[in-house]
């Protein structure tokens, strides 16, 4: 199963808009998308209250896991979205 390590860019972390931005995109993959920090239990990228309650805040890193066809561009995606300062609007 691929996965990608990426820092979280947005100030306020995925809370909030940055986490409803990141659950549409996600939402929108063809495949599902987990993300998961350090060891810990993976939730669904495409829920927003799933990425609330990782607690991921600006500089933390998470890694991204999908599998199936297509699993490299929805993570590159993704991936880009997390890297990226959502917090202006």
């Amino acid at each position: 199963m691929p996965e990608r390590r990426v820092t979280v860019a947005s100030k306020v972390g995925l809370h909030a808009r940055p986490a409803a931005l990141l659950a549409k995109a996600a939402a929108g993959q063809p495949v599902k998308v987990t993300i998961r920090k350090d060891d810990g239990q993976p939730v669904e990228a495409a829920s927003v209250l799933g990425l609330m309650t990782l607690g991921a805040m600006h500089g933390d890193e998470v890694v991204l896991s999908a599998d199936g066809e297509g699993a490299d561009a929805a993570l590159e995606a993704i991936a880009e979205i997390i890297a990226t300062d959502l917090d202006e609007g």
